[in-house]
């Protein structure tokens, strides 16, 4: 197995592409199997080009790919970098001896309804749950359907992994793009709308890690009544049934300075996925937004549906805190690696709320990823949401940072 990774910053597509494919076969040891490729808004002129250009340069089986409002790889000197509001294009290439790649378009629209059989979920991707495939997904951020589109994956293989974003782009009025190419399917390259996937099964490991970078304050708290994504009241340890907004009033009162000041306006709220784990860590949560109060009742709306019974516990989210938050789980990720089995590639899809905009300094993730994986491929875009597990359930998340990490099965 063999990922590589090439970026360019170059103005003319010409020559943006000219120059990452040279850079690839220059360390390509055999025939690729697959492209990834992320580009920026600054070329959607040349999007329908995009493809023919690139495989006039390089065979590819299978390519896919989507526009991005920032753009993640690596320079020629093996720097890795993030390009933001800037003309890029990032192409990754794997070599995999051993994998089945299955690519697949998909129309938001004319999905399974959530009482469909797995089998109908598995003839739509083309890839039965026993070959135990792991998927790559990139969605168009209008397309209607992407949580049933994640219910439905989750649903008919429950097992695998499945990590990605939503494209995106940073012109305005600059329609966001997804690139599509297989050598069985020669019809269209460019789309608006729908999911571009890859279900890569066989002697493939696909792992994810997801940094939400946000830190609980107050207490957890259970629900105790709530209709749809609105929480009517909160269940506290020591003050029995409360309307939540109260309860936040309370808590925003008792915080230091720095964190009430923070509160104003990077306040969320996370919700519990196990409900039998007591000793909660900042992984347990699914931070969701808080998107509505009524003051009438003290309710809460947040961006998620609830239901009584589940926990909740409010959250800030600050650049120390993201950074902290991915530190600590690709330390943890790298502790439980086997040393005969070693990631060979990578990818990271990064939230446009993040960059230079959370933490005013450029490639803060990426560097950090790079200290911890100096040797590895890295490419990624920043997106418009991210996709990937908390648990045992697969989410679209916002302000995260979630990382795809491949590496061969073990020999047994």
């Amino acid at each position: 197995m063999q990922w590589t990774n090439a970026l360019s910053t170059r103005p003319s597509l010409e020559a943006a592409i000219t120059e990452v494919v040279d850079s690839i076969k220059q360390s390509l040891l055999d025939t690729p199997d697959l492209g990834i490729l992320f580009i920026s808004s600054a070329y959607a002129s040349d999007y329908s080009r995009l493809i023919p250009l690139i495989l006039e340069k390089l065979s590819l089986p299978v390519l896919v790919g989507c526009s991005g409002g920032g753009i993640i790889g690596a320079t020629e000197s093996s720097d890795i970098v993030e390009v933001e509001a800037k003309p890029a294009l990032s192409l990754t290439v794997a070599t995999l001896p051993g994998v089945d790649v299955q690519a697949f378009h998909l129309n938001h629209e004319t999905l399974p309804d959530l009482d469909s059989s797995p089998d109908t979920w598995s003839r739509l991707i083309g890839v039965s749950p026993e070959n135990k495939p792991q998927f790559i997904l990139l969605s168009s951020p209008f397309s209607p359907g992407i949580t049933d589109l994640l219910d439905g994956l989750d649903f008919a293989y429950p097992e695998a992994v499945k990590v990605g974003g939503l494209a995106s782009t940073n012109i305005m009025g600059v329609q966001s793009a997804l690139f599509y190419h297989t050598q069985q399917d020669s019809g269209q390259q460019l789309y608006a709308q729908g999911t571009v996937g890859l279900a890569l099964s066989g002697d493939i490991v696909v792992e994810s890690i997801v940094a939400q970078g946000c830190r609980p304050i107050g207490q957890p708290y259970e629900i105790s009544q709530g209709e749809r994504n609105v929480i009517l009241e909160l269940r506290t340890v020591d003050q029995g049934i409360r309307p939540p907004l109260e309860l936040l009033r309370e808590l925003i009162q008792n915080l230091e300075e720095k964190d009430r000041q923070l509160a104003e306006h990077s306040l969320f709220i996370g919700v519990v996925r196990d409900e039998f784990k007591q000793n909660l860590q900042p992984g347990d949560f699914l931070i969701r937004n808080l998107i509505g109060v009524d003051p009438r009742i003290g309710a809460i709306a947040i961006g998620d549906r609830i239901r009584p019974g589940q926990r909740v516990q409010f959250h800030l989210r600050d650049a120390q805190t993201s950074a902290d938050d991915l530190q600590l789980l690709l330390e943890g990720y790298i502790s439980s690696l086997e040393l005969e089995n070693p990631v060979q590639g990578a990818l990271m899809f990064s939230c446009l709320g993040r960059g230079e905009t959370l933490y005013n300094e450029p490639n803060f993730d990426s560097r950090l990823f790079h200290r911890y994986f100096p040797q590895l491929s890295l490419g990624g875009f920043f997106c418009n949401g991210e996709i990937g597990p908390v648990g045992q359930q697969t989410f679209l998340h916002g302000y995260t940072s979630a990382l795809a990490l491949f590496r061969g099965k073990k020999n047994i």
